[in-house]
């Protein structure tokens, strides 16, 4: 997906504060220093590839505090009965703050006559309906109006409900490109991008760009490093930055221990990308041999958003595209899954994103079956979804396990969910740091 200027970070997070001092998140907690103890038929804890049970997680103060074992006395206990117990999901690619519809022509339309403000409210309900679909924490990987910094923001203060958030700011890019305004006279804006939206040019301006970003609340420093499907003025697949602009901006972002990621659908320009030490590459439609083996070799991920492959190309429903973006979804579409089943059998690290806002949020749990669709097994699309994911964005101490002393990120499907994968597009129960949000309150 890809943002639009506007007004500023300060009436978005005003207005999401607003907004959750009139709606109460709908949650319970423990008060401080009381347990609760979850029991299910069964645990997958992120790390092996089959299930355990029955389950015992005992929390307090929002972390594990054990595993298995007699219920503490006087601890509240929640039983869920004939359901998998998994840690919080992850999604590594989201954009909570927008969100398209089936017709881009009155997408379009819409984005241009919203104010910053309604962008808000929506971007907080986003957020809480991915939250309610399981997923504790995500990576929000391109925004507009600091709209995600104010949402991440008000979140981590409890006073709007959503997931943990990583947040890139403004996606970085080359002038025309993917991240760029493309398709528009600039005019229509009231300025020429640049900097301040994460357009640059040449490798001093990257690394100014990166500092700019972070400088204004990002985790995480996102790139453009190839055209993209939801844009109209480039090829899908080609390369936008050079070598020398790329080794820079991932050299800029690593010195400030910052992870990087790059939106990549063709092999050339996600070959720039892996040279440069990137952390992960996004979509990857169109990557070769070459560019998985280099993934492989220096431990690159691999982030495939299958849902959005599958939304741009039509074949999750009819959708209305410009005839020139229709027909790079369909050829996106057609070689993504092909390249995601070289990359499986390649070994290549692979940690789930679904690319929300391309398909509606809440649906994030179906890029699970997805992913045993093109070939995974379905206990390693559910460490994709959590181990794996937690270790690419660097919280692996924290989350993506049911461990002692880690957060207590917990999700409950019905039945055996390594029978049923898709059981997780419709969880039962979600905690996210010993918080309550979905099921047995009382």
């Amino acid at each position: 997906m890809r943002g639009a200027t506007g007004l500023g970070a300060a009436v978005a997070a005003m207005v999401l504060a607003v907004l959750a001092a009139a709606t109460p998140a709908s949650s319970q907690t423990a008060g401080e220093g009381a347990t609760t103890v979850i029991r299910a038929a069964r645990m997958f804890d992120g790390r092996g590839g089959t299930a355990t049970g029955p389950a015992i997680v005992v929390v307090r103060d929002g972390r594990i505090v054990a595993i298995g074992g007699a219920v503490p006395p006087g601890a509240k206990v929640i039983d869920l009965g004939d359901a998998t117990l998994l840690p919080g999901f992850i999604d590594a690619h989201t954009h909570l703050t927008m969100e398209s519809g089936p017709d881009w022509y009155q997408d379009t339309v819409n984005d241009l006559r919203r104010t910053v403000a309604e962008k808000a409210i929506r971007a907080a309900e986003n957020a809480r309906k991915t939250l309610w679909a399981g997923f504790t924490t995500v990576r929000d990987v391109g925004s507009s109006d600091y709209l995600d910094v104010g949402l991440r923001d008000s979140i981590n203060a409890g006073v709007t409900p959503g997931p943990r958030m990583l947040v890139s700011v403004y996606a970085l890019g080359a002038r025309g490109g993917h991240c760029d305004m493309t398709g528009f006279p600039y005019m229509l804006f009231g300025r020429e991008t640049g900097q301040a939206q994460g357009i640059a040019s040449g490798p001093d301006e990257f690394r100014d760009a990166v500092r700019y970003q972070i400088k204004y609340g990002a985790d995480v420093i996102k790139v453009c490093a190839t055209g993209g499907v939801l844009s109209l003025a480039d090829e899908v697949d080609t390369p936008q930055l050079t070598q020398a602009e790329m080794d820079a901006l991932v050299d800029e972002a690593h010195r400030l221990r910052k992870k990087t990621a790059a939106h990549a659908h063709g092999a050339t320009g996600a070959k720039v990308a892996i040279r440069a030490g990137i952390d992960s590459i996004e979509h990857g439609s169109f990557l070769d041999d070459e560019a998985l083996q280099m993934m492989k070799e220096r431990g690159t991920y691999l982030v495939p958003t299958i849902m959005a492959a599958e939304s741009v190309s039509g074949r999750m429903g009819d959708r209305v595209f410009p005839p020139a973006i229709a027909a790079k979804g369909k050829a996106a579409g057609d070689a993504h899954a092909a390249m995601m089943k070289r990359a499986i059998a390649l070994g290549v690290k692979i940690a789930l994103g679904t690319d929300s806002a391309v398909t509606p949020h809440g649906l994030n749990g179906q890029e699970f079956g997805l992913m045993v669709d093109r070939g995974m097994t379905p206990a390693a699309a559910l460490q994709a979804g959590t181990l794996s994911a937690a270790t690419l964005l660097g919280l692996e101490k924290e989350i993506g396990t049911i461990e002692v002393g880690k957060q207590a990120d917990l999700v409950a499907v019905r039945g055996d969910v390594l029978s049923n994968i898709k059981a997780t597009e419709h969880p039962v129960f979600v905690m996210k740091s010993g918080r309550i949000y979905v099921g047995n309150t009382r």
